[in-house]
């Protein structure tokens, strides 16, 4: 199957601890069998219509915020035909973590998605153990 890993960092310029949190879920995801391929929301026109899986990953926009970078409800909004589409959402970092999954669960439902998963991810290892394992389903 075809699975995507969107991560959206706080801004353009950072998110390297991020990315290799993505990389890691994607590496996961590969052992398993799938094609994963990783992509930064600030790449700008993404589309993820062809994917049958998708996973996005952000970190608030500061560290005792729960509000999650504006480029994830805008790169939602332009990557094509998303409603119907299995999905899993995770976060990494700051103080009020369950806030802020639960806003990036919100942004992701009002797209359409259906969330099958949602996790808080300190660490590249413990997103490769999550990727192993996540039962990624086909769209029908």
């Amino acid at each position: 199957m075809q699975v995507c890993v969107v991560f959206a960092a706080a801004n353009r310029n950072g998110g390297d601890r991020l990315k290799s949190i993505a990389e890691s879920f994607a590496k996961g995801l590969e052992m398993q069998g799938h094609q994963a391929d990783v992509i930064n929301a600030y790449d700008g026109d993404i589309r993820l219509t062809r994917y049958d899986y998708v996973v996005i990953g952000t970190e608030p926009v500061s560290f005792f915020s729960a509000k999650i970078p504006e480029s994830v409800s805008l790169f939602l909004s332009q990557a094509g035909t998303v409603t119907g589409k299995r999905c899993m959402a995770f976060i990494s970092g700051g103080l009020r973590k369950g806030k802020t999954l639960q806003n990036l669960m919100k942004a992701m439902e009002g797209e359409g998605m259906i969330l099958k998963l949602s996790e808080v991810i300190k660490k590249p290892d413990e997103a490769m153990a999550i990727g192993k394992r996540l039962n990624v389903e086909r769209n029908y």
